[in-house]
């Protein structure tokens, strides 16, 4: 990651060693996490709080200034995989069994284009933001503004979903 080259010095062994620790993380979360959480408080208010914990690891990363303190935000990057599940739930129960695929085919199609803004988007930021005259030489602004972009979404999520009935615990 050139992120972490930059900033921590990070050899390939230590960015693979913590992309590592990552997907670890995340498969515990995917696999032993979810069904409970959502069972717990609900599709919305996991969506809700899968959000938080997303833009609140974007926050660490982004302010972390040693290897160390990066670490620390994995596993509370990690809880932001909740989120999804609950989004693909809920988003489920809006069609009909004939639009299921519609479905899936639009999301298919926005995480696309995603995958094509976000490298781009986090590239020219972490640029300006060390350059000269840039940002207050601020590395981690890249994951600063996509923690910012997660805070909005949570706004957008519960106002959107305000109202609606989504799985056990949820209510308004």
């Amino acid at each position: 990651m050139l992120y972490t080259s930059y900033r921590y010095g990070w050899d390939s062994q230590m960015m693979g060693l913590s992309l590592a620790a990552i997907g670890i993380m995340s498969g515990l979360v995917q696999g032993t996490l979810i069904k409970p959480i959502v069972a717990r408080i609900g599709e919305r208010r996991t969506l809700l709080v899968g959000l938080l914990f997303g833009a609140a690891g974007f926050a660490i990363y982004g302010v972390a200034s040693t290897g160390l303190q990066f670490w620390a935000g994995i596993p509370v990057m990690a809880l932001w995989g909740i989120a999804g599940a609950a989004t693909q739930a809920m988003m489920s129960k809006l069609v009909t069994a004939s639009e299921q695929g519609q479905l899936q085919g639009a999301n298919a199609s926005i995480m696309a284009v995603a995958g094509l803004i976000g490298p781009g988007l986090f590239s020219l930021t972490f640029a300006w933001s060390i350059g000269r005259g840039g940002a207050a030489q601020l590395p981690g602004l890249a994951f600063l503004l996509a923690a910012a972009l997660l805070v909005v979404a949570v706004a957008l999520a519960w106002q959107v979903t305000r109202g609606a009935q989504f799985g056990a615990g949820d209510a308004n």
